[in-house]
């Protein structure tokens, strides 16, 4: 079984049905998910042009979702852990809601409330630039968490909402660590030693999400992988890298797809082009590490970071 840590499906969706066309999930369950993808994290993303009224376009794609979810039975919007293996004993793939970057959320902790009401478990403080809570790592000032971002964090934890430290640049990395004793993630993140980009994670910051019992999962966006030639390979060497750095039980997947979204069709890792070529990284994998490694990467770690934060 896969968790999938992070994906952009809901703008899909969003997309789709503002087209007209409905079921999207539905009809393209092969596709994304079968038979591989049990649990999945449903990023809703403020598009750039979207900025300007960011909470309701949030609110726009959260419709979106939930009704592309309930004109299925394959699928449920999940808020435990214990939730999420009910539906995947009942033959379901388990959603979990997140909002990539606080945009929607604006300068109201009511709203994060609200959206927690409505299912969100998973909060990425950030997108790439700056928003109300911190700097992204494409803001060229270099800001690191706001005062309104201590209090996201401290509403978050009482709220039960895990956070996510992709895209939020290393000075608001660090400052999430210093307010925060919960475990954390960086849901699509890579290690910089491999790959120099400002969206992949230092030693230091792998080893910190680990020492908080957090994960890092790993993203299959080729930029992030190589800059010549994003292969397959360099991806496990990415995931081989940050488990001989922090352990098996602190890196698992967020693939990140994009490769169906308009502008974005074609990026994607030559190997790995998408959820059809999962097999292909399950046997890379099972060449270096154990039946058991394997396992935790794919499904259990992020399982356990869950169950800790979210219940």
């Amino acid at each position: 079984m896969i968790f999938d840590a992070h994906s952009d499906l809901p703008t899909l969706i969003h997309d789709e049905r503002m087209n007209g066309r409905s079921l999207v999930l539905e009809r393209n369950f092969e596709r994304f998910f079968d038979p591989w993808v049990r649990a999945r994290v449903m990023a809703i993303w403020t598009r750039p042009e979207r900025r300007g009224d960011a909470t309701a376009y949030g609110f726009e794609v959260l419709n979106s979702l939930l009704k592309d979810i309930g004109e299925s039975e394959r699928f449920e919007l999940v808020t435990t852990v214990d939730g999420m293996k009910k539906a995947i004993e009942d033959g379901k793939v388990a959603l979990w809601l997140s909002l990539e970057g606080g945009e929607p959320i604006g300068e109201s902790l009511e709203l994060l409330e609200l959206f927690h009401r409505l299912g969100l478990r998973v909060l990425t403080l950030t997108w790439s630039l700056r928003n109300a809570i911190a700097d992204g790592v494409f803001e060229r000032t270099g800001g690191g968490l706001t005062n309104f971002g201590v209090e996201v964090v401290g509403k978050a934890e009482e709220l039960g909402i895990l956070l996510d430290l992709s895209h939020i640049n290393d000075r608001g990395f660090w400052d999430a660590l210093d307010v925060t004793a919960f475990p954390i993630i960086a849901s699509h993140s890579n290690t910089r030693k491999l790959c120099d980009h400002p969206r992949n994670l230092t030693d230091e910051q792998i080893k910190a999400i680990a020492e908080r019992d957090g994960v890092i999962g790993a993203v299959a966006i080729p930029s992030f992988i190589h800059r010549e030639k994003p292969t397959l390979e360099r991806y496990v060497e990415h995931i081989a890298y940050m488990v001989d750095l922090a352990g098996y039980r602190h890196v698992g997947l967020g693939f990140d797809f994009v490769y169906y979204l308009k502008g974005w069709s074609g990026r994607s890792i030559e190997g790995f082009e998408d959820e059809s070529r999962i097999p292909s990284l399950i046997e890379r994998l099972s060449e270096t590490l154990s039946e058991k490694e394997v396992e935790a990467i794919t499904f259990e770690n992020f399982e356990r970071v869950f169950e800790r934060v979210v219940g």
